[in-house]
């Protein structure tokens, strides 16, 4: 019975979900590098406003919410406490603005491989995900 549970909350949430991932992927990152960066877009099908409030990864000792700004004619990252994802809207995560900051990665990310992450909102709950890893110097995802 408590596996039947289980499976019907499982099945509940990703039925009922109101919070959608597209296109997540990050950058393969050169040996003994520390950090890398994730990168999506949440798209909001709820009438309220949610907010991504956090994620983490097996992959990395922490994930941070991060913002590029700039600063005179310097690019800076800072930490922020999350992201405003608005109703019936979307909210990207892309190079140089928004994103994830994998922190203390256990090894480095190779092309084509899959990186989980769970991302947490504040109304929408937990979303899991998996980076799709391209190419050092990739841009962008690629659309399928």
């Amino acid at each position: 019975m408590r596996y039947l549970v289980a499976l019907l909350s499982l099945v509940a949430t990703s039925v009922f979900s109101q919070v959608e991932i597209q296109e997540p992927w990050s950058r393969a990152t050169p040996p003994g590098a520390k950090v890398a960066a994730g990168y999506l877009v949440v798209v909001n099908k709820s009438a309220s406003a949610d907010r991504l409030v956090g994620a983490s990864s097996p992959a990395a000792a922490r994930v941070e919410t991060h913002v590029t700004e700039k600063q005179g004619d310097v690019m800076r990252m800072r930490e922020v406490k999350g992201y405003e994802i608005p109703a019936k809207g979307r909210f990207e995560l892309k190079p140089g603005g928004a994103h994830l900051m994998l922190v203390d990665i256990k090894r480095p990310f190779k092309e084509g491989e899959m990186v989980p992450l769970v991302l947490r909102f504040q109304n929408g709950g937990e979303v899991k995900t998996e980076l799709q890893v391209r190419a050092l110097g990739a841009a962008k995802a690629h659309s399928h």
